[in-house]
C-alpha cells in the first residue's frame, strides 16, 4: 500500500499581502483547507485519486471566492463560460469540457465525459446537452453571479483587453482557477482543473485548463499536474505534459521538472502562473513564478500546508 497525498491550488497571480484584508485571507485559507479535507477524506477511506481530485475541485467550484463554477468571471459579452478537465494516471483516460454555461460543477461534467462517452472533450451546447442527458446539475445565471466579478468586468468592458481575474486592478479581490492532484493508496494518480477563464475574454476563447497535456496531465509512470495562470503560453509550452516528459526521459524529480518549466520555459514565453503536482511516490510540489498562488497539500506523513504568498 502506497502513501496518500493530495495537493490543490486556487489560482496564481498578483496576490499581495498588502492588499489582502484579514477577513478575506481567513476565508481563502478556510476554503482551501475545506477542499483538502473533502478530497483527503476520500483517500483516507480507500477512495481513488480520481474521486479525490474531483471532490476537491468541486468544493472549490462551489466557493464564490474562486474563478471556477460559482463566481466565474465574465466574458466580453457578459456571459460566464467555464472549462474543466480531469485525467487518470493508471489508464491515461481523460475527460474535458470547454465553453459550458449553467453547469454547477464543470469538473463533474468532465468526469462524466471521461466515464460515459467515447470522447475526451465536449464543448458549448453539445456539452450542455450531454450534461442534461446524464443528470448533471445545472443552475440559473444568478447562481454564478458575483458582484466582485461583475465589477472587474465593468472595469474592462470598454477595452479589447482580457485579464487574469486576479490581475484586474481591484484591490483585495484576487481570485483564480482551481485544481487538484492526488496519489491514492493503490498507487494511482490523477489530476483535475477547472476555471472560468479570463475576464473580458472574446470570441469563445478557451485557455489551457481543459486541454489535456497543457493544463492537466496524469501518468502513473511519472506525475499528475494541474496548472494555473495565463493560458496561452501554457498551451504553447504544453506545460503539464512537459513536466512528465522531463521526469520520464531526463530522470528529473517532480520538483526539478516543475522548476524547469515554470521558472525557465514559461518565463521565456512571458508565461505567468504556476502548477501543483504529485509523483508516483507521493511527493508533492507547488511551484509558481507569480506574486502568489493559493495552494495546499496534505499527506499520510502528517504534513498539512496551506499558503497564499511567496
Amino acid at each position: 500500500m502506497s502513501k496518500i497525498s493530495l495537493v490543490i491550488h486556487g489560482g496564481a497571480g498578483t496576490i499581495l499581502r498588502s492588499v489582502m484584508t484579514p477577513d478575506l485571507e481567513k476565508a481563502y485559507l478556510l476554503a482551501l483547507q475545506e477542499a483538502l479535507e473533502v478530497g483527503y477524506g476520500l483517500l483516507e477511506n480507500g477512495g481513488s485519486s480520481l474521486e479525490a481530485v474531483k471532490a476537491a475541485v468541486m468544493s472549490l467550484e462551489d466557493c464564490i471566492l474562486f474563478n471556477a463554477g460559482k463566481g466565474s468571471v465574465f466574458a466580453k459579452d457578459g456571459s460566464q463560460e467555464m472549462d474543466a478537465s480531469i485525467m487518470e494516471g493508471k489508464t491515461l483516460m481523460a475527460g474535458a469540457v470547454s465553453a459550458v454555461r449553467n453547469i454547477r460543477n464543470p469538473v463533474e461534467l468532465a468526469y462524466t465525459v471521461m466515464t460515459k462517452s467515447q470522447h475526451v472533450m465536449l464543448n458549448g451546447k453539445g456539452a450542455y446537452d450531454f450534461a442534461i442527458l446524464n443528470g448533471i446539475k445545472t443552475e440559473p445565471d444568478d447562481y454564478f453571479f458575483s458582484p466582485f466579478r461583475y465589477d472587474q468586468w465593468k472595469q474592462m468592458q470598454d477595452s479589447d483587453e482580457a485579464a487574469l481575474d486576479h490581475n484586474v486592478s481591484l484591490t483585495d479581490k484576487k481570485f483564480g482557477t482551481v485544481g487538484a492532484a492526488a496519489l491514492d493508496k493503490h498507487g494511482n494518480i490523477a489530476a483535475a482543473t477547472s476555471t472560468g477563464g479570463m475576464t473580458n475574454k472574446q470570441f469563445g476563447r478557451v485557455g489551457d485548463s481543459p486541454i489535456i497535456g497543457a493544463g492537466t496531465y496524469a501518468n502513473n509512470k511519472t506525475c499528475a499536474i494541474s496548472c494555473t495562470g495565463h493560458g496561452e503560453p501554457f498551451i504553447r509550452a504544453v506545460t503539464a505534459y512537459d513536466v512528465s516528459c522531463l521526469m520520464e526521459y531526463k530522470g528529473l524529480s517532480l520538483e526539478e521538472a516543475m522548476n524547469v518549466v515554470v521558472h525557465d520555459k514559461l518565463i521565456k514565453m512571458d508565461g505567468e502562473g504556476g502548477m501543483i503536482g504529485v509523483d508516483a511516490n507521493g511527493n508533492t510540489a507547488m511551484v509558481f513564478n507569480s506574486e502568489g498562488m493559493y495552494r495546499g497539500m496534505k499527506n499520510s506523513s502528517g504534513k498539512n500546508i496551506i499558503a497564499i504568498y511567496k
